[in-house]
């Protein structure tokens, strides 16, 4: 324990029963609350070779790693390189899309708010060599489109990894080094690494995978390729975290008084750019950011995920509060992660955050729901089983296999519920629950596609 941490046994004593309960190997906790860190790290970094979890751990955080993207690439606009309405082929000319208008079209500013009408991503392994990101972007043409530039949000992670080549572009670095440069070193955070070869001199955690009889299986892969750096690449720990989110809390200097990041950026980067409907991501998508009323109050923050590892990470600006989760196993850190996050809003700040309730079954109606919906890398099947209905979210077959161990296992079904009075549900079990999404119609109405976690599933059948 840091000599900066202080110790909250209610915290502890919710954080080792939220690990218990959902047999979880190893959490690390981080609250920023009234001016001091609070700290509970329970549990071990892998159960092949059990090391203590500290606050010191590394991670992998995921898209988490979205939020230092963006302030390094916010940085450049400050300095007048990059223009959030440019088109994005201003900086990199070489891209291609499936069509060509949306490619002369997209801005920057579409990247960073996930409207730019890309899908999901391109799974792909580039390599780790410092050609990846741009052979990745070479890729892009294989990309399906969700819709016209603007037209609607759907979260992409190909879009924030084509914001790494526009770094990479503007500068004529490397990305690694440019967030290095720009962002980890000025703010202190000597714990963030995007290289594994970083990382595995250090103290981190392993992820581990759910198997089928109960037991946990040590994940294999610890992250993506290079090419996924920009959008989900990054290895921290809650101490760095934490740290981060004091920065972000603040005016964009450092606490030696050097300014990072201008404080008109640093608080554009929190204000609504796109509305979101019934979305447990955010009501609302800042410059990255996601963005929730809850209890009557606002929260900052960006969540992450990957190879049985899960980071949460949430600010409160007009209290400045931070709450800061990493665990790592699959699919019960989602679950494990929120009840904490949950637990700290209400315990430190009296916030409280509850699932909305489903209206009853309606085996009426329920048919019209059904059918197969598709993205780029997996299928959903809605069905129901009596009178529940579930979501079965699969990776597509041909992708696995070309993915191998880069592609996580699949979640169970999620059972899901229809909200009163429309086409909004909510998943009411299982690794997703919580989880707000809503169906779509044409102007016919029929159904057309499914929106889960900020992602647009068009319906096949």
């Amino acid at each position: 324990m840091s000599e900066n941490a202080h110790i909250d046994s209610a915290l502890t004593d919710f954080v080792a029963a939220t690990a218990a309960e959902y047999g979880m190997p190893g959490i690390a906790v981080g609250v920023w609350v009234d001016g001091r860190e609070i700290h509970a790290n329970v549990g071990v970094t892998s159960t092949e070779n059990p090391v203590p979890i500290t606050e010191h751990t590394i991670f992998a955080i995921g898209s988490t790693s979205k939020t230092f993207t963006t302030t390094a690439l916010m940085q450049l606009v400050a300095a007048g390189r990059v223009d959030l309405d440019a088109p994005v082929r201003t900086y990199v000319p070489e891209l291609e899309l499936i069509d060509e208008e949306s490619a002369a079209t997209i801005t920057v500013r579409q990247l960073l708010n996930h409207t730019a009408g890309l899908e999901w991503n391109v799974i792909n392994n580039t390599g780790d060599g410092a050609d990846g990101l741009a052979a990745f972007v070479a890729t892009l043409a294989e990309l399906p489109l969700i819709g016209a530039p603007g037209e609607r949000a759907s979260y992409s992670q190909a879009g924030f990894n084509l914001l790494g080549r526009v770094i990479e572009k503007v500068t004529g670095e490397s990305f690694e080094k440019v967030v290095a440069d720009t962002v980890l070193e000025p703010v202190g955070l000597d714990e963030s690494f995007y290289f594994q070869g970083d990382v595995m001199t250090r103290r981190f955690a392993a992820g581990h995978e759910r198997q089928q009889d109960g037991g946990l299986e040590v994940s294999r892969a610890w992250k993506g390729s290079r090419a996924n750096n920009p959008g989900g690449g990054l290895g921290s720990t809650v101490s760095d975290l934490l740290r981060w989110g004091r920065f972000h809390l603040g005016d964009g200097r450092t606490e030696s008084g050097a300014t990072v990041l201008p404080a008109e950026l640093m608080h554009r980067m929190q204000q609504p750019t796109v509305e979101l409907r019934a979305s447990t991501l955010a009501d609302a998508f800042g410059l990255c950011w996601m963005l929730r009323d809850v209890d009557g109050v606002r929260t900052v923050g960006h969540d992450g995920s990957g190879f049985g590892q899960f980071a949460n990470f949430q600010l409160v600006p007009e209290r400045d509060f931070a709450v800061v989760v990493l665990s790592n196993a699959s699919p019960d850190g989602i679950p494990a992660n929120q009840a904490i996050i949950r637990w700290a809003l209400e315990h430190y700040l009296g916030v409280v955050d509850k699932d909305p309730e489903p209206a009853p079954f309606d085996a009426e109606r329920a048919p019209e729901l059904f059918g197969v919906y598709d993205i780029d890398a997996m299928t959903m099947t809605c069905y129901a089983d009596g009178d529940q209905l579930y979501l079965d979210c699969r990776v597509k077959p041909e992708i696995r296999a070309a993915a191998g161990a880069e592609i996580p296992q699949d979640h169970p079904p999620f059972p899901f519920g229809l909200l009163p009075g429309g086409d909004e549900y909510v998943v009411t079990d299982g690794s997703f629950q919580g989880q707000r999404g809503y169906f779509t119609r044409n102007t016919n109405g029929d159904i057309i596609a499914i929106d889960l976690a900020g992602r647009v599933f068009t319906r096949l059948s």
